[in-house]
C-alpha cells in the first residue's frame, strides 16, 4: 500500500518535502510500490521551488529493516526485480536539493546507505546501523561500495558492508555517516528544524556549494548500476535462495 509512505509539506517547516517510513508493524521494510513512490516524490521536489528540501524520517525505534524480503524471495523463484528500486537509488543520487535524514533505533542495509547519499542525519543513541548483504549472499548497493570506503576508510567500509558488522551511533558519528546524535524524542523535531533551516539559505548559492562539496556524480551513478548488475544475478542464486528461504523461516 502506498500510505506506507507518506508524502508531506508540514506547514511548520516551510520549504521542507518530509518521506516517511510509515509501516512500522514490519519495521518499514520496503517494498516496490514504496519505492516507487519514493521516486515520485524526490522527482516532484527537483521541479517545484516550493520544495528546497526533502528530509526522510522513519517511525519510533526503527527507521528501516531495510527491502522487504518478501520481494527478495519472490525474485530468488524466478521473479522480476523490476525497475523501482533502481529508479529510487538512481533519484536519491541525483537529486539537486539539499536532502536531511533522522534516525531513531534500527536502520538495516538501505536503511543504513540512503544516508550515505544525505548532506545531514542526525540519529539518537540507540541506533544501529547495519548492512547484511553479504549474509543474505548479495553484494552492497546505493553505490555503498564507492563512498562508504571514502568517508570511513577501508576497514570500517568493510566491517560495515562486506563483513556485517553493525555501526552503534557513536562509531556512526566516528565514521561520518552521520552528523550529530540527539536524544530519542527528538530526532523528528530536529531534523525537521535542520531542513527548514537549510530551506531559508539562498537557494543558488546552497546549490553551488552542495555541488562543490558533493563534486561529479557520473561515478557514483555509474557504481549504482554496477552494484545492480551484480545485486540482480545474486538475487537469482542458489546461495541467497537458501538465505532467503532460511530468514523467512525464523
Amino acid at each position: 500500500m502506498t500510505d506506507h509512505v507518506l508524502v508531506e509539506r508540514p506547514e511548520a517547516y516551510p520549504g521542507v518535502q518530509l518521506i516517511r517510513f510509515n509501516r512500522p508493524e514490519k519495521k518499514n521494510a520496503i517494498t516496490r510500490e514504496m519505492y516507487g513512490k519514493m521516486t515520485t516524490a524526490l522527482t516532484v521536489a527537483q521541479s517545484d521551488p516550493a520544495i528546497r528540501v526533502t528530509a526522510f524520517l522513519g517511525s519510533e525505534g526503527c527507521f528501516s529493516a531495510g527491502n522487504d524480503m518478501t520481494d527478495f524471495l519472490a525474485v530468488a523463484m524466478g521473479g522480476s526485480m523490476g525497475r523501482e528500486v533502481l529508479d529510487f537509488l538512481r533519484a536519491l543520487a541525483s537529486a539537486a536539493k539539499p536532502i536531511v535524514s533522522g534516525v531513531d533505533g534500527l536502520a538495516i542495509g538501505i536503511g543504513t546507505t540512503i544516508h550515505l547519499h544525505c548532506d545531514m542525519t542526525v540519529a539518537s543513541a540507540r541506533s544501529v546501523f547495519r548492512t547484511p548483504f553479504v549474509d543474505l549472499a548479495l553484494v552492497p548497493e546505493a553505490a555503498s561500495s564507492l563512498i562508504a570506503p571514502r568517508i570511513m576508510g577501508h576497514q570500517r567500509a568493510f566491517a560495515l558492508l562486506a563483513a556485517g558488522e553493525p555501526l552503534e551511533a557513536a562509531e556512526a558519528l566516528a565514521a561520518g555517516l552521520i552528523c550529530k546524535i540527539v536524544e530519542a524524542e527528538s530526532v523528528e523535531e530536529r531534523t525537521l528544524s535542520l531542513a527548514a533551516r537549510l530551506a531559508t539559505k539562498p537557494p543558488e548559492a546552497l546549490r553551488i556549494a552542495r555541488n562543490l562539496i558533493r563534486g561529479d556524480r557520473k561515478d557514483v551513478l555509474a557504481r549504482i548500476d554496477e552494484e545492480a548488475e551484480h545485486f540482480a544475478a545474486q538475487l537469482k542464486s542458489a546461495e541467497a535462495r537458501a538465505a532467503f528461504e532460511a530468514f523467512m523461516r525464523r
